[in-house]
């Protein structure tokens, strides 16, 4: 893979969004301090072109910016979903990770104090949107502020 192509390539987190073709993502970046000789992390929003409305808010997504922007605030367009909200994977154990902890360790630290019948079971639990139209509505129409019309507008970040 050639640096260009690269450099191109970012993982964002999907937010709410009032764009009918595009979704909003975030990602952090680095900035350095040249008075304090420090990086400090900087959240950037951006709109990708999402025509078919793969992403859901809280997905983990890799997107790529395109080499022509295709309006005001369209800069980048959506490869593919890594991680649905919720199933986060280590990508060096491949074992699924609930917060800071593998979902193994948790069931095992229950199991060996003793484990409460109330507790979430995360074999047990159906997969991701099978609440949709319930209690789920991610996949609704999101909210949206006066301000925020869906149209390019420069303040619509």
């Amino acid at each position: 893979m050639s640096a260009t192509k690269a450099a191109s390539l970012l993982l964002a987190k999907c937010m709410p969004s009032v764009k009918g073709n595009a979704s909003k993502f975030t990602f952090a970046k680095l900035e350095l301090d040249q008075n304090l000789n420090m990086y400090f992390q900087k959240i950037t929003a951006v709109y990708a072109h999402d025509p078919d409305k793969i992403c859901k808010s809280g997905d983990i997504v890799l997107i790529q910016k395109l080499p022509q922007k295709m309006s005001k605030l369209i800069t980048h367009k959506v490869l593919k979903v890594i991680y649905p909200l919720g199933d986060v994977v280590d990508p060096i154990s491949g074992k699924k990770v609930a917060g800071f902890n593998f979902r193994d360790d948790i069931c095992d630290v229950s199991e060996m104090y003793g484990k409460n019948p109330q507790a979430f079971n995360y074999q047990k639990a159906p997969p991701r949107g099978w609440q949709e139209g319930k209690k789920d509505f991610s996949d609704k129409e999101t909210y949206w502020k006066y301000h925020e019309d869906g149209t390019d507008q420069p303040y619509a970040l």
